[in-house]
């Protein structure tokens, strides 16, 4: 179940704030019910519009492998590139969470707005595995320590895994977790003294990043129904 304003924003036919004004100036209905703000539908709801359908767009699943200086948003008022313009469709589709502008790696966008809520609610737990660069080598017991988990803003983020996989000048270290506050990664080593200085996620779940970096592929329906079950995993 999705806020009214949501779903007719989603459909393309209005912005999620003029929707509100429609449904505060008694223009929306939802199922012959005049809506009011907080109500919630489904996609199978039918909704009037000041007269008009909706229109039930059709469910597209992309898994993009960002590059580098892309803004994962809709739009930016710094006017930096954004990752929809990647992706060449005709439907609105925006990004599943986020990674940071420099930040490389594995990210859904679709226009499923279940599927959106269930992976960013934050009581759902996916693994997503992270390569760290830092900017100096890893000392062995801050590996440890790393392993251990570390406090963040009180709260412990436990890695399920950590693998070193250099450890030159700069220490490479493959960091899985299953918690998505922002910038946990970077704030996991600064809080042991490091600086991330490149982050590619490369796993999210079980998808991996066989795609070339600024490039997508369409996910498949045995893909979004693997990713709809872990809904029963994290009952």
């Amino acid at each position: 179940m999705e806020r009214v304003q949501k779903l007719i924003a989603e459909s393309g036919l209005t912005s999620r704030r003029k929707a509100e004004e429609l449904i505060m100036q008694g223009k929306v209905y939802v199922n012959g019910e005049k809506a009011v703000l907080g109500m919630k539908a489904s996609e199978e709801d039918e909704i009037i519009v000041d007269g008009e359908e909706i229109k039930k767009d059709e469910k597209v699943y992309y898994l993009l492998n960002k590059p580098e200086g892309y803004i994962c948003s809709l739009n930016d008022e710094k006017n930096r590139p954004i990752i929809t313009d990647l992706i060449d469709t005709d439907k609105r589709i925006y990004p599943v969470g986020r990674l940071d502008y420099n930040t490389t790696g594995l990210i859904i966008l679709t226009n499923d707005g279940t599927l959106d809520n269930l992976l960013t609610h934050p009581t759902f737990h996916i693994e997503k595995t992270y390569i760290a660069k830092l900017d100096k080598k890893i000392l062995t017991e801050d590996i440890y320590k790393l392993k251990d988990g570390v406090v963040i803003d009180k709260r412990k983020c436990i890695p399920t895994r950590v693998k070193v996989k250099s450890n030159n000048k700069y220490a490479t270290v493959e960091i899985s977790i299953i918690e998505g506050r922002n910038h946990i990664i970077k704030n996991v080593f600064a809080a042991l003294g490091y600086k991330v200085i490149r982050l590619h996620r490369s796993k999210y779940g079980f998808l991996t990043d066989d795609i070339p970096e600024g490039n997508y592929r369409l996910l498949n329906k045995k893909e979004v129904h693997k990713l709809y079950a872990y809904q029963s995993q994290n009952k």
